[in-house]
Parts: structure tokens; C-alpha cells; sequence
């Protein structure tokens, strides 16, 4: 990757020129452009990012496809109470500690150390998931580009080192509040589920072999949509919601002999697929379950403007089995954005 010295001339203060970038990126990440264009400037004005946004949102995949091609290390953790800040660092070794004494070449880079010293990108999904003692060891090496290991001595950071994060919203099930230093550190940037075209392209590059019919798999992931603003309903389906309905219905539907967007296929493969993706809020007596047979109805139930009422079982519209013909184009190779 080609790189062009700063305005200092200082080549610890190269940017990447990041020509083309954004079409590569968007080859394998669906609706993302405006993310894509901040996280790239954000990294190439060698910034910390952590992306911060509900599951099912392509975090993760948008900061993967990025590293990949830019051309960077990537050391990947995965935030959650167990993450100590041994296991972070790294460790003595210590059998060979009984012979060789601690020497830094008996020491085992923790993913951290290891991104230091190789200049890499260090990657910690869920951030907020992990203990604040580990938490603070994140904020020194973000201050001061360093760390300091008992008996191991110094470690700075290479050039090109920098903590990318991704985090749920606080309000999720084992998350905690990030302290006002990490956000000081940081260049944050909030992302949302994307609009209802861009989930249908993500649900038919993920299931690249099913032959869905576009006009349902539009419904499915309007129902997917529905739960997330369902007044019973505190955290609602992301679009892995989409993907599981239409994959079961798909296996459903061939053991019942069926098409997938058969009337007798979709609201059972939506049950499987999204009643336990629902977190209901304090007091709800319904289950999720309910919420789920309600919305689908409300979706699939009403008739459709200029379709003269298609049913379920695609007897009109686009509908039918082999309604491959109908799937949106999406781009070659790319990845879903989940």
C-alpha cells in the first residue's frame, strides 16, 4: 500500500494514501460508506476508534475488512469478565522460568505486547464487557504509547499501533459504563442498523445458494425492523434475525415439501429464529413468542399496494419457487455485514 509522507516530512507521521480504498471496502461491506470514509481517516490520522453500536451492525466487520486492506497487523480480543490483564500483556513462561530465570526471552506476548512491538492494529470487541483493572491498562498504553511489565521491563508501542474497539450499548446484558478516560482517547463513532434495501442485500450475500423470493425476504426483514420498535420489545432483533428466518424456512420448507415463503413455513421459521433474540422489557406479561406471531401477521397479513394483495405463498407478485430471478444484485465476494 502505497503511503505518503506528512507535512512535517516526518516518516513517523505517514498517512495512507487510501485512493480506491473505499470501493474495495464496499465490495465487502454492505452500506457503509460514510463509517467506512471515518474509520479509514480516523486510522490514518493515527487515532484510537472504537465504534460503538447495538450487535448485528457490522462493526466487527467493517474494522476487519479495514485492517485487511490497508494492509495491517491485526491481533484480535474478545472483551468479557474473564479478560485479566495477564492474559492480556502476556506472561512468563513458567516452566522454562525454572531454568532460564526471567529472561524477556521466556516471556509469551499477550495479544496487547504483541501489537505493540509489531505496530499492528489491536482490535477488542466488547469492550465494555471487560474488567475496569484491564480496562486501565488500555488507557495507559493509549497515553503514553508504552507499558511497563514487571521483570520484563519496557515495551513501546511501534509505529502503527492503535487500539480499534467495538461496544453494545450500555444498556445491554453484561455491559458497564465507559469511564470518561477512554472516551478521551478515543474518536468515537456511533453506528445504527442500516436501512431496510441494505439488510435485504445482507441476507441474500449470506445465504448466497438459497433461491429467496425477493418479495418475502423484503416482509422478513421488515419483520426484523418491527422488533426493534415494538413498544413490549426493550432490545429487538438484528438482521442475523433476517438471515436465521430465511435459512430455516428454506431447510422447513424442504422437509414439509414446501416452498420457503409458504404460509406453513415462515411464521414457524420466524418463531425458531427471532423469539429468543427478543429482550422484553421489565413487566411485559407477553411472551416473545406473541410479539413475534403479531408482527409477522402484521407484515404478511396486509394486503401489499399494486400486488393485489400477493399472499405469503407467492401466488402473485414475484412469488413462486424458483424466485431466484428476483434476488438484487449484490456485490461479488462480499462479506455480510453482521
Amino acid at each position: 500500500m502505497r503511503t505518503v509522507t506528512g507535512h512535517d516530512g516526518d516518516p513517523d507521521h505517514d498517512v495512507v494514501d487510501h485512493a480506491g480504498l473505499l470501493q474495495r471496502v464496499l465490495g465487502r461491506v454492505v452500506g457503509r460508506a460514510r463509517e467506512i470514509e471515518l474509520v479509514v481517516a480516523a486510522l490514518a490520522a493515527d487515532r484510537h476508534v472504537l465504534l460503538e453500536g447495538p450487535p448485528g451492525t457490522g462493526k466487527s466487520t467493517l474494522l476487519r475488512a479495514v485492517a485487511q486492506e490497508l494492509g495491517l497487523g491485526f491481533e484480535f480480543v474478545e472483551g468479557n469478565a474473564e479478560l485479566t490483564p495477564a492474559r492480556l500483556v502476556g506472561h512468563f513462561d513458567p516452566a522454562r522460568v525454572l531454568t532460564d530465570g526471567y529472561d524477556p526471552e521466556v516471556f509469551v506476548d499477550g495479544p496487547l505486547v504483541a501489537a505493540m512491538r509489531d505496530g499492528s492494529l489491536l482490535y477488542v470487541e466488547e469492550i465494555n464487557r471487560i474488567p475496569e483493572e484491564t480496562l486501565n491498562v488500555l488507557i495507559t498504553v493509549m497515553s503514553e504509547r508504552e507499558l511497563h511489565v514487571p521483570r520484563l521491563g519496557r515495551v513501546a508501542a511501534a509505529a502503527g499501533f492503535r487500539l480499534v474497539a467495538a461496544m453494545n450499548p450500555f444498556d445491554a446484558i453484561g455491559t458497564a459504563r465507559i469511564s470518561s478516560a477512554v472516551y478521551d482517547r478515543v474518536c468515537r463513532l456511533s453506528v445504527d442498523y442500516q436501512d431496510a434495501g441494505d439488510e435485504v442485500a445482507i441476507v441474500q450475500q449470506a445465504l448466497p445458494a438459497v433461491a429467496i423470493n425477493t418479495q418475502w425476504l423484503q416482509r422478513v426483514v421488515e419483520v426484523v425492523r418491527r422488533t426493534r420498535a415494538h413498544p413490549d420489545v426493550r432490545i429487538g432483533s438484528s438482521v442475523r434475525g433476517a438471515i436465521d428466518t430465511a435459512a430455516v424456512a428454506d431447510s422447513l420448507g424442504r422437509l414439509r415439501g414446501l416452498p420457503l415463503h409458504h404460509s406453513a413455513v415462515g411464521p414457524d421459521a420466524a418463531l425458531v429464529a427471532l423469539s429468543g433474540r427478543l429482550r422484553l422489557r421489565e413487566g411485559c406479561s407477553r411472551r416473545a413468542e406473541d410479539i413475534v406471531t403479531e408482527l409477522w401477521r402484521q407484515v404478511f397479513e396486509a394486503p401489499d399496494e399494486g400486488d393485489g394483495g400477493a399472499a405469503e405463498d407467492g401466488a402473485a407478485g414475484d412469488g413462486g419457487e424458483g424466485a431466484a430471478a428476483g434476488k438484487a444484485a449484490a456485490p461479488a465476494g462480499a462479506t455480510t455485514g453482521r
